[in-house]
């Protein structure tokens, strides 16, 4: 056996030398003590990218930041994050509800649309400034499987080193950090409320 072993780190390493990706490990590490009750209130959504090229199309057409207010009442298993943004000429307004598991700063809730089971995992915060995500999604029956990581920030903004950390768990997840897609910020919104597209500049 551990001549097994030995050989398998031997071949780990030749692959590193050799320029050949090694896949992360599928298990995704969560923030040590993560506190629900501190993880509540308004998120902006910053910074995404994800395995899925349909999302990440969705994503570039409307690449604005989203706010999110996620509430949850003691008594209950689960809590809502209402995310709100422009969206095709108005502000718009969606609900989602995050039921617990049995593993602080993991969550689970499922996508309709397209049968999709999705588990939500903090992987790291300092709870008022930043917070790392990763979402794995399957989809039924196809058996497809999604990575999305996301950045959230109690501002609309976030420091370099924040970015640069963010970049990181994104490589470490086995994407590019070159396609992060930056949200762009259009400020607040109220939903219902009529947006006035900015008119393209002609060229001279």
């Amino acid at each position: 056996m551990q001549r097994v072993v030995v050989s398998l780190l031997v071949l780990r390493w030749a692959w590193i030398l050799q320029g050949v990706p090694v896949l992360p490990e599928t298990r995704v590490p969560i923030q040590e003590n993560f506190d629900l009750g501190q993880f509540m209130g308004k998120w902006y959504e910053l910074a995404v990218v994800s395995t899925c090229p349909h999302y990440m199309q969705r994503k570039r057409g409307n690449p604005v930041i989203r706010a999110l207010e996620l509430k949850h009442l003691a008594s209950q298993a689960n809590f809502t994050m209402t995310a709100t943004n422009f969206r095709t000429g108005s502000c718009t307004q969606t609900s989602t509800d995050y039921s617990l598991t049995n593993t602080t700063g993991q969550f689970y809730h499922y996508i309709a649309r397209f049968e999709a089971d999705v588990d939500t995992y903090v992987v790291h915060t300092n709870y008022n400034e930043f917070a790392m995500m990763v979402l794995l999604s399957v989809e039924r029956p196809s058996g497809i499987k999604t990575t999305t990581v996301k950045l959230y920030s109690r501002t609309m903004d976030v420091r370099a080193a924040v970015m640069d950390d963010f970049k990181t768990l994104v490589r470490q997840r086995g994407l590019s950090d070159d396609t992060i897609i930056n949200n762009q910020n259009r400020g607040e919104c109220t939903p219902g409320e009529q947006v006035t597209e900015p008119t393209p500049r002609s060229e001279v």
